[in-house]
């Protein structure tokens, strides 16, 4: 009769310690993004800008840190994007209003009502934004984004506000191009224009072009001499490339049907 071999002892489960880690950045993002609201009701708005800008930060890192400790988990999804909803969608829609949408009943009652439906507008449309996100990862290219990304579009508003701020500007002088381009931001968030994700595809895509790595070291310089006017140019110009792109292919699809 052969001896039985003795079973080997069940695996312990990986403890959840180590979870904590990436909720620690999406909490930090959490807290700036509040914090950003605070610095808005006191006129601070240079502080409530950077720390958008803070927020946006630690929400990429939050999401890398969880894949490199392969600590994914459902929660974390679920937490980084009602973390998200305050940072990128409630603080610039705040910050923004605070700034000059509110000054918008300077023109009448009205048009007060206006500036404070437009901000909820774009926090409106930040949760829409997250929420399909949230239902079609899985199921869209991952190298496009469909509709402007939250925090590309809390950085478009964030960066507005602090250059114009930083130059001097009070938000009642410009409170229609607030207007303007609070709606636009919001509406990009739910339009179903693609923009591209930089996070490519396939077994090549952790590879960047040198060309690339020049290209962001150079952004990241000029960011160091200007933050808030380079901050503006790039978040203004990748907000437009959606339009642009859309644009170009609808022209191409008719050229290729007229020929």
């Amino acid at each position: 009769m052969e001896p039985v071999q003795p079973s080997a002892p069940p695996s312990r489960p990986r403890g959840r310690g180590i979870y904590l880690l990436p909720n620690l950045f999406t909490t930090g993002g959490l807290f700036a993004g509040f914090y950003a609201i605070i610095a808005a009701t006191q006129g601070r708005f240079d502080d409530a800008c950077i720390a958008i800008f803070v927020a946006a930060i630690l929400d990429g890192i939050d999401g890398r840190v969880a894949r490199l400790t392969n600590t994914q988990s459902e929660f974390g999804v679920q937490y980084d994007s009602l973390a998200d909803l305050i940072s990128f969608g409630l603080a610039p829609a705040l910050v923004m209003y605070h700034w000059a949408l509110s000054a918008m009943r300077l023109d009448g009652v009205t048009a007060g009502k206006v500036g404070w439906v437009v901000a909820f507008l774009y926090a409106a449309c930040a949760a829409l934004r997250l929420a399909r996100f949230n239902s079609q990862v899985n199921q869209v290219d991952k190298r496009w984004f469909i509709g402007l990304a939250s925090p590309a579009a809390a950085g478009l508003v964030a960066s507005l506000v602090w250059t114009c701020f930083a130059l001097g500007y009070e938000g009642a002088q410009l409170r229609y191009l607030a207007l303007a381009v609070t709606a636009a931001a919001a509406l990009l968030m739910v339009s179903r224009v693609r923009y591209f994700s930089f996070k490519g595809g396939g077994p090549r895509s952790d590879r960047m072009p040198f060309l690339a790595v020049v290209v962001v070291l150079a952004v990241l310089a000029a960011i160091a001499i200007d933050p808030p006017t380079v901050l503006l140019a790039v978040t203004a110009v990748y907000a437009l490339t959606g339009p642009a792109y859309a644009g170009w292919r609808r022209l191409r699809r008719g050229g290729r049907e007229s020929a």
